[in-house]
């Protein structure tokens, strides 16, 4: 059961629209919207990147669930700045529990950043459910999949 929020209290989304007096809906706008970012990041399965780099590929761990919430995360991990780093990279999808087609947007868009600088993109480790909807798709004939980091690495 939910309690009522504390005074001064804004919760978007969950307690409704607090109509404010004008002066403060510039900064109600702003406090509505670090609640919300702020509630995202606390979220169970929120999606987590980190990089490392091996023989001059970048691989990129990924662990949560990747859906719309989540994909300026996920396009901020594989996506990247023309020359900023080598265009090969082995995205490791082992500690991934659920994709939406919003990964799936996210993924055929590094592939294509990645052949255009003569690269490639490899995906590594996904979990049953995932791998189907790569496969469902058709991802897995534009990225190679591959059950481990290493064999990724190595083909």
């Amino acid at each position: 059961m939910r309690s009522a929020p504390s005074p001064g209290c804004i919760r978007p989304g969950r307690w409704g629209r607090i109509s404010p007096a004008r002066s403060d809906r510039a900064s109600l706008s702003t406090v509505e919207e670090k609640v919300s970012q702020h509630e995202k990041a606390d979220r169970p399965g929120r999606l987590h990147a980190e990089h490392r780099m091996a023989g001059g590929i970048r691989i990129v761990t990924l662990r949560g669930e990747i859906d719309h919430d989540v994909q300026d995360v996920l396009s901020e991990a594989l996506l990247v700045e023309s020359g900023a780093v080598p265009p090969r990279t082995v995205a490791d999808l082992s500690g991934v529990t659920f994709m939406d087609s919003s990964g799936i947007n996210v993924f055929v868009a590094a592939h294509q950043q990645a052949s255009s600088a003569e690269g490639w993109v490899r995906i590594a480790g996904a979990q049953k459910s995932v791998l189907r909807v790569l496969q469902l798709v058709g991802v897995d004939t534009l990225i190679p999949c591959h059950p481990t980091t290493e064999q990724a690495l190595a083909s």
